[in-house]
């Protein structure tokens, strides 16, 4: 039984790598998030620790009103909301939480993603591109299995995704569009009980 829901953010933004990613894949899409509210208040992603430097990549929360998008006049996208039962969910949330808690151990998965580009991927459990670590988690908790090597999923491919898209457009205009519940967004999870 379908009881709450989490999102994926796809996006593409006006940087140089980003249109050049656009310019090898033809995608409409070059980088995606994993959000756990539907404000994306909780949205974690792989990409660029900071605005300037698209060569440092690390495991980060990501905002639609951070200096990485504050400068660009739009940024196109879709919300994609995908139905997962309160366990997904759980698993979800607590793989997220361990990444967060343990994050110097991780890194921005550039090899792979120019390897990925060239059709000869492999996959390391301590790096990740941005749709290698949105599959790889909802893999893991065994909502969807779209049938590749997380390495092969780029941010279109999410769009097969078991889902819905809820909104497509500017998504600097997605937060303005929402009615905030005021429930407030919660990254919970259980640690594992001691043996």
């Amino acid at each position: 039984m379908w009881a709450v829901s989490i999102y994926v953010v796809l996006s593409r933004s006006s940087t140089v790598l980003s249109r050049t990613i656009r310019l090898a894949t033809r995608d409409e899409f070059t980088h995606s998030a994993l959000a756990l509210d539907a404000d994306l208040d909780l949205m974690f992603s792989f990409g660029r620790r900071r605005a300037s430097n698209p060569f440092v990549g690390c495991f980060k929360r990501e905002r639609l009103d951070d200096a990485f998008y504050r400068d660009m006049d739009r940024l196109p996208g879709v919300v994609l909301e995908v139905p997962v039962t309160e366990r997904q969910r759980e698993a979800i949330c607590g793989h997220v939480a361990e990444i967060l808690l343990d994050g110097h151990t991780y890194t921005y998965n550039a090899p792979g993603l120019v390897s990925g580009l060239l059709g000869r991927g492999a996959e390391d459990d301590r790096r990740f591109f941005c749709s290698e670590f949105v599959y790889d988690v909802l893999h893991r908790a065994g909502v969807c299995d779209l049938g590749v090597p997380r390495w092969k999923v780029r941010p279109q491919t999410l769009l097969n995704l078991p889902g819905e898209v809820v909104f497509r457009g500017d998504l600097k205009q997605y937060s303005a569009q929402r009615v905030r519940t005021g429930a407030g967004a919660s990254l919970t999870f259980r640690l594992p009980a001691s043996a």
